[in-house]
């Protein structure tokens, strides 16, 4: 077999996950911005679930199915449900109880003040640009017979910091919580996919800097940001581990770092879950 027809069966091969095959999964924590992996029982074919009417993922497990359901950071703590619609349409719903948590407050400076008070001209760019992520977010790409590669792994070596959920108050302004979590290296460190999946955009965003959204699949989507460049395109499968651009200082940051952002059902959620315990 020549070596490029065997390069592209070992690429085919680390992308496609057996549905039979249970996925790695993420460490469950109740919380706003957590995850909730809520068992559904057994049937011959998948349920839907939906939690505050998004779609959740939803992956066989123990001869079983289980829903992965992001909690958003604005979740109110206490009592939720999760509706489930089985393969013949029977619906019923399963409750959810969300603990509270505390996310500490962060204060620091970004020394170009238009990141932190955008001009006019800046918001029309930010308008558009928020109006293509609400788009990636929402997406649900459920392709039968595989699930969403969960068994992640940290997108490039070094000391996790800036942790998800902070509250954080730049040049002095309240500004949104952090969404995913900073990890410091230097500029052009490679950067590569935390899972397997399909590069659904790549850019220039005035926050974010450089950027790839990479689809896992089933509402599961990570974002890389403030990259000097990129090294994939919109609509390219990209295996586990695959060198996807070089870190970078673009966008709003105070210094060289890779931000890694992990969505799922549309909303951001704690990156460490997903890691082995060893790497959080």
């Amino acid at each position: 077999m020549k070596g490029a027809a065997r390069r592209g069966l070992i690429l085919l091969a680390a992308l496609l996950v057996p549905i039979a095959a249970a996925s790695a999964l993420p460490h469950e924590a109740a919380v706003p911005g957590g995850i909730v992996l809520a068992h559904l029982g057994k049937s011959a074919q998948a349920p839907q679930a939906w939690f505050q009417d998004k779609r959740v993922a939803v992956l066989r497990d123990r001869g079983g199915w289980l829903a992965l359901v992001g909690l958003p950071l604005g979740l109110e703590p206490g009592g939720h449900e999760l509706r489930i619609v089985a393969a013949d349409g029977a619906e019923t719903t399963k409750p959810l109880h969300v603990a509270a948590k505390h996310y500490a407050l962060q204060r620091f400076t970004v020394p170009d003040r238009r990141k932190v008070e955008p001009l006019p001209e800046d918001v029309l760019r930010i308008a558009r640009e928020q109006k293509r992520i609400n788009e990636i977010k929402a997406a649900f790409r459920d392709e039968p017979g595989l699930e969403p590669d969960l068994a992640f792994r940290q997108p490039v070596p070094g000391r996790l910091g800036s942790n998800f959920g902070l509250r954080r108050i730049i040049n002095g302004l309240a500004r949104n919580p952090h969404a995913g979590i900073d990890i410091a290296v230097p500029v052009g460190t490679p950067v590569r996919a935390a899972g397997a999946g399909i590069i659904v955009d790549t850019g220039d965003y005035f926050f974010n800097g450089n950027s790839v959204y990479i689809d896992h699949g089933q509402g599961v989507v990570t974002l890389y940001c403030h990259l000097e460049r990129s090294d994939v395109r919109p609509g390219e499968r990209v295996a586990a581990g695959q060198r996807i651009g070089l870190s970078g200082n673009t966008g709003r940051a105070t210094g060289p770092h890779l931000h890694w952002t992990v969505i799922a059902n549309g909303t951001a959620v704690d990156p460490r879950l997903f890691l082995p315990r060893a790497a959080r």
